[in-house]
């Protein structure tokens, strides 16, 4: 299994991907992967970059990050499908959103890797203007899945999580109870997902875990677009902070 992340380069292909501040582009990321028997592979991530409309306005301000994972129907490779919900939905129609946004999009017929989207965040966190006590994920369906899988595999890495309809692993909690979480999902989805969430929920509250719980109940399993809609969620985001940066 491939568990080290050794180095991540930033390729924009064209002039017109240059980041834009107010505008949403498209960027590449290669990453090579090094496995425990010392081989590798090479991995690109394509994702959209948005950078708020007064990044450039003082060069000494760092802005917050925020990680937005896309739901299965979003895989592929045209870009555009990312925008159908959620952070990189908003940022085309709110130049002024607050965040510095990541979306990457997942390739057909796989699911997130949080290796590869660790060292696509640390890397940006270190070519951008970042605050790193303020970096932030969030994703959708298989998004949350994957939101839940990175805050397991490193935690600390993000100031605070916003999953919403995903699966977590409630063996992994221990990981996850220094980080404030906002779990969502809609009372009428799947039966065995809204059990598998409460289950989760419970481990984090026993275990000592800053976790906030909402349960829409007339709401399937869209319940990412009340969400994301809601004002609240982007402040209480901005909110949290870890104690030190992660160097």
């Amino acid at each position: 299994m491939f568990a080290l992340l050794i180095t991540a380069s930033l390729v924009c292909q064209t002039e017109a991907n240059s980041p834009v501040p107010g505008k949403q582009v498209a960027q590449t990321a290669t990453i090579r992967l090094t496995a425990d028997d010392g081989s590798t592979r090479e991995t690109k991530l394509h994702y959209l970059l948005f950078l708020p409309v007064g990044y450039s306005a003082d060069e000494a301000q760092k802005w917050p990050l925020l990680l937005f994972l896309h739901g299965s129907g979003e895989r592929g490779d045209d870009l555009e499908l990312v925008k159908k919900h959620g952070p990189p939905k908003l940022v085309e129609t709110k130049p002024d959103f607050p965040f510095v946004v990541v979306s990457p999009q997942c390739p057909k017929e796989t699911r997130w890797n949080p290796h590869e989207l660790a060292k696509l965040v640390d890397s940006l966190s270190n070519t951008l203007r970042i605050d790193k006590t303020r970096r932030y994920v969030t994703g959708l369906s298989m998004g949350g899945s994957g939101s839940w899988s990175l805050l397991a595999e490193y935690p600390g890495l993000f100031a605070a999580a916003v999953p919403i309809c995903g699966r977590g692993e409630t063996a992994a909690v221990e990981k996850m109870t220094k980080t404030p979480l906002w779990v969502f999902i809609g009372a009428k989805d799947k039966p065995e997902l809204v059990a598998a969430n409460e289950s989760l929920v419970a481990a984090l509250k026993k275990a000592g875990g800053n976790v906030q719980y909402t349960v829409y109940p007339e709401v399937g399993h869209d319940s990412w677009t009340q969400t994301y809609d809601d004002p609240r969620v982007w402040q209480w985001l901005l909110g949290q902070s870890s104690a030190a940066e992660n160097k």
